[in-house]
């Protein structure tokens, strides 16, 4: 047997650069053909260059062998870091045999500019061309020397708005860089390792403003929510092989100039004018006489932050699947997908031809586009030919939501090759993956992951296309759950959770949307004011429930720790903004875009504050604060009380009587025994006097099939899934939908189109029932007192007309996997895979169980003829079985031919 460790990670990250936490995290997995195989210990040696780890020597940090199963969130507890410092490391470990294994493969991570006095740059703009509204995109570009060989360069850059940066001729990082914060507060800085892309003698960078976030329009709250115009900040530190250093910043000694890129806007698009490009400006020993001097910015309070979130990349390449001419002569492509990012432009055409990609979702029923829903979004990019033979084409600082791209303008006829889409988001790895025997299941899987992977573009938005795309708090904590078991978001949402925090209120309220871009300024001007709260119920609560999501799916304890307070403030501002602990009804979203129920606002908020105060009382007790973990107890049984008093009638009614008010009562813990029967029920009633069909909005729906399966009724949880009958998540699948829509009523066969104002048909939220499919459906689940999947639960519920399903996620630890079937003869087969240093309970519905082929009886230990399977019994038709790291199947019977 060999145990062998891989993966090794730094902050969640393969080998980063730049960070700032002084204590950084480390994290590997262990790899085995053996079965129930753990780690007994682990040692780290962490050197300062790599010829003294790989003699093994940790001249930074040897942990010596430390007693532990731990493999993440391991604490680097060596020298203090170093600004700019390098890290290598490595990791061996000793199985519960006391097996050693071979070292890893050499880790890195290197730490950024730790200190605001190391920064010698500054930043560098371009003056605002005069009557002119929307500014082009400024291109800068300076000249330098390089003296000997370099042993290393790292480029540090940032921007009030975004960049591109560039060095001689060739384009370095991602797409969107720095991100979008709350550019008042902070701004993150991104790290380059420049080492073989510089030569001895000339050099040249160049870099490309956007306006972005920054100073570009930001949804419907105008332009220049933060500034006028983008500014770049950019630092290179050079160390030579012989021991000196140089730096090359932005300062005067930099030029600057208008190029083809006429302007670029996230919400109005692009227009690139290709007879003005500057070839060769981005290489040495090009002529730049005409080229003007800087704007220099004086300076900026806000934090410089090393970046925590994933880049945004284009992830992969969509062609076309069909092309018609319209009566206009124009040429409408269908992608196929509903998608997020652009279209890349193939052309031949003569010098000054302009031809213009338009974008939208849908058509119109006469075939056109429809562009209703859009706002005051201008989904178009427009690009000019130079005339030099074949011309290809992308934007630079927009993006679009599309199925459809119109080509207008286009010389000649073109073809299917003409446009190409290209999938741009935060570059999340899928971590999850699901089918099932009914292909439309499998559709409504593939739509929640292309709307998430749609609207996670720097912070969770709530639609791509309309002049909206805010980072919208309620929706994202809705849909968290479902998105950790979609993909890695835990940077992602690490990030986000800074934005939730920068918007946080002095009162202790959260915002409703983050990075709160002036939202709060805008509620007080805006004649809307009644819409909106500073602590909307269910928007502002994701300053809690993100972060325990976090705690759950990856075991973060770090991300509790740091947000503790801003979580404690908030929970004491719901409790001081009540009467006798019953939040009052004021204006809200409430349960946003319910179907023909309408959940009262108190209700809804009351629960809501219960359920943060739960989670934080929970959270308490993680980080050891015992008074705090009784206090909010304590406080939860008190909002519960007040929750019955206020609103349950005699009958066991909920005031409102909505599916939501019911759901969010069982799911976060409001009722007595006797009051959760009667809630189950009415629950049921309703749904079934509906014909089957939900009525939930963005709040209620996600945990409307959990409350039916944790309270008995599994049987309605299916019928609700295959639902195909308006309203139903398989109505929009019917009529061809490819992502999850905003609204259930989005279009209908019976009205069409629904209001134009707010109709978005990419928006996650309705997608949360993800989290169910993975949990319920499939099975696999986190253990909060075990979190992260060291220890999983394992808990398929077989149900309608599903005959099979295979999910697998791929933990911090390892792939978990969960393969089920259903035969003809009632046969229940169960393959389960365990990753090592990981343990799980399978419950396994069913009589006459087997293990491998062994029949199991009893529940001792010693009852089990399967290594590393261990009987726990059975109850209520269901056996149960603690299982270590390998491959198990299990078969039961008794199941309904």
């Amino acid at each position: 047997m060999t145990i062998r460790v891989i993966a090794c990670k730094t902050e969640y990250m393969t080998n980063p650069l730049g960070l700032d936490e002084r204590k950084p995290r480390l994290f590997w997995q262990l790899e085995t053909e053996e079965r129930e195989t753990n780690q007994k210990a682990y040692q780290i040696l962490v050197a300062s260059t790599r010829e003294k780890l790989n003699h093994h020597e940790g001249d930074l940090w040897d942990s010596g062998k430390v007693e532990s199963r731990q493999s993440v969130h391991v604490v680097y507890e060596g020298k203090p870091v170093k600004s700019e410092g390098e890290y290598f490391w490595k990791v061996r470990v000793w199985d519960h045999h006391e097996r050693t294994s071979d070292w890893s493969e050499t880790a890195f991570w290197t730490m950024g500019i730790l200190s605001r006095g190391e920064w010698k740059a500054t930043w560098i703009g371009r003056k605002a061309e005069e009557d002119i509204d929307m500014q082009p995109s400024p291109y800068f570009r300076k000249e330098f020397t390089i003296k000997g060989p370099v042993r290393r360069a790292v480029a540090y850059a940032t921007a009030l708005g975004l960049f591109e940066l560039r060095v001689n001729g060739e384009a370095v990082g991602d797409r969107f860089a720095p991100g979008w914060t709350d550019y008042d507060t902070r701004v993150q800085v991104s790290a380059f390792d420049l080492t073989d892309k510089l030569q001895e003698g000339a050099n040249a960078f160049g870099a490309i403003l956007g306006d972005g976030w920054y100073s570009g329009y930001v949804g419907f709250l105008g332009r220049s929510v933060y500034g006028e115009r983008p500014f770049f900040l950019m630092q290179v530190n050079i160390d030579y092989a012989d021991g000196t250093r140089e730096s090359v910043i932005t300062d005067a000694s930099w030029k600057t100039a208008r190029g083809p890129i006429q302007y670029s806007d996230m919400i109005k698009g692009e227009t690139y004018d290709a007879r003005l490009e500057l070839t060769g400006w981005d290489l040495p020993a090009y002529n730049d006489a005409a080229w003007e001097e800087l704007d220099i910015r004086p300076g900026y309070n806000g934090l410089l932050v090393a970046a925590v979130e994933p880049p945004v990349r284009i992830t992969q390449a969509v062609r076309p699947i069909d092309v018609r001419k319209t009566e206009q002569g124009s040429y409408i492509y269908d992608m196929g997908q509903n998608m997020v990012g652009w279209t890349e432009l193939r052309v031949k055409g003569e010098r000054g031809t302009k031809i213009t990609l338009s974008h939208t979702e849908m058509l119109n029923p006469d075939g056109s586009m429809y562009l209703d829903n859009l706002r005051e979004a201008v989904q178009q990019n427009h690009y000019i030919c130079k005339g030099e033979g074949e011309e290809r084409y992308e934007p630079h600082f927009t993006f679009q939501g599309f199925r459809y791209v119109e080509l207008i303008g286009y010389p000649g006829e073109p073809g299917p090759d003409a446009v190409l889409g290209k999938v741009v988001h935060s570059d999340t790895p899928l971590t999850g993956k699901l089918t099932t025997s009914d292909e439309m299941v499998n559709k409504l899987y593939a739509n929640i992951t292309w709307g998430q992977r749609g609207n996670f573009l720097s912070v969770p938005t709530d639609c791509p296309q309309r002049d909206e795309r805010l980072g919208w708090t309620g929706d994202a904590q809705i849909f968290a759950r479902t998105a950790s078991y979609n993909m890695d978001v835990s940077r992602f949402f690490t990030k986000y959770m800074w934005d939730v925090i920068d918007s946080q209120q002095p009162s202790g309220a959260f915002a409703d949307v983050a990075p709160d871009a002036g939202w709060i300024r805008y509620k007080n001007w805006s004649t809307r004011l009644n819409w909106f709260a500073p602590d909307n119920a269910g928007w502002g609560d994701a300053g809690v429930v993100i972060p325990w999501t976090l705690y759950l799916m990856y075991g973060d304890t770090e991300i509790l720790r740091t947000h503790y307070a801003a979580m404690v403030r908030w929970v004491e501002y719901l409790q001081a903004n009540t009467n006798d602990l019953v939040r009052p009804d004021y204006a809200n979203y409430g349960d946003w875009l319910s179907i023909d129920a309408d959940t009262p606002n108190e209700v809804l908020a009351t629960a809501y504050f219960a359920y943060s105060t739960k989670l934080l009382a929970q959270i308490a007790g993680v980080l050891g604060h015992a008074a705090d973990e009784l206090h909010y107890h304590s406080l939860v049984e008190q909002i519960a009380a007040a929750f019955r008093n206020a609103f349950i009638d005699s009958e066991g009614q909920i005031h409102g009587n909505t599916q939501t008010v019911y759901v969010l009562a069982l799911q976060f813990g409001l009722l007595t025994e006797a009051l959760r029967q009667q809630a189950i029920q009415h629950l049921v009633n309703d749904i079934e006097r509906r014909g089957n069909r939900l009525s939930t909005g963005f709040l209620g729906v996600g945990y409307l099939l959990p409350a039916l399966t944790d309270n008995g009724r599994l049987d309605i949880a299916y019928k609700l899934l295959s639902q195909e009958a308006f309203p139903s998540w398989m109505y929009s699948i019917k009529h061809g939908a490819t992502t999850i829509w905003e609204r259930w009523d989005g279009w209908t066969e019976e009205n069409g189109f629904q209001t134009p104002g707010m109709n978005s048909f990419n928006h996650y939220s309705l997608g949360s029932i993800g989290e169910w499919m993975y949990r319920y459906m499939a099975g696999i689940d986190t253990d909060a007192e075990q979190p992260g999947f060291q220890h999983a639960v394992i808990r398929p519920q077989p149900g309608g007309s599903l005959t099979w399903v295979q999910a697998d996620y791929d933990s911090l630890y390892g792939t978990i996997s969960v393969e089920w079937s259903v035969s003809d003869r009632g046969i229940f087969r169960l393959q389960v895979k365990v990753p090592a240093n990981a343990a799980a309970t399978v419950y396994v519905p069913g009589s006459g169980v087997q293990v491998d082929g062994v029949e199991i009886q009893g529940d001792s230990i010693g009852a089990s003829a399967v290594i590393g399977c261990y009987p726990l019994g059975e109850a209520d038709g269901v056996s149960r079985f603690r299982i270590g790291s390998g491959v198990y199947v299990f078969e039961s019977e008794g199941f309904p031919a």
